[in-house]
């Protein structure tokens, strides 16, 4: 077996074994909770309708030390879905992060 062949199979493996670990990392996320609530949401006028798009409002995110302000945006409509905010929730004394998401209906 030549060098050249080995090195071209061992690439192949890795390519194949990273496609196949590629779909994991997609659906990875990672869990906020925090001790400390979010700030009142902004009073922001939502801009006007867009054909085939979403306004998915602005919401506090926490950037490890501090709740920061994200700007509402645009988000492609998906048919047969709605689009769910991103929001904190109380769970006892500690507050969830839930990231915006598509749901069914």
């Amino acid at each position: 077996m030549s060098k050249k062949f080995s090195v071209r199979n061992a690439f192949v493996v890795a390519l194949l074994a990273g496609s196949a670990l590629a779909p994991l990392a997609a659906q990875a996320h990672v869990d906020v909770d925090i001790d400390v609530g979010p700030p009142p949401a902004r009073v922001i006028v939502a801009p006007p309708p867009r054909p085939g798009y979403v306004y998915a409002p602005g919401y506090w995110r926490w950037d490890g030390h501090a709740h920061v302000w994200v700007d509402g945006r645009w988000i492609a409509a998906r048919h047969g879905r709605h689009w769910v905010n991103d929001h904190w929730e109380q769970r006892g004394p500690h507050w969830h992060y839930v990231p915006g998401h598509w749901a069914r209906g």
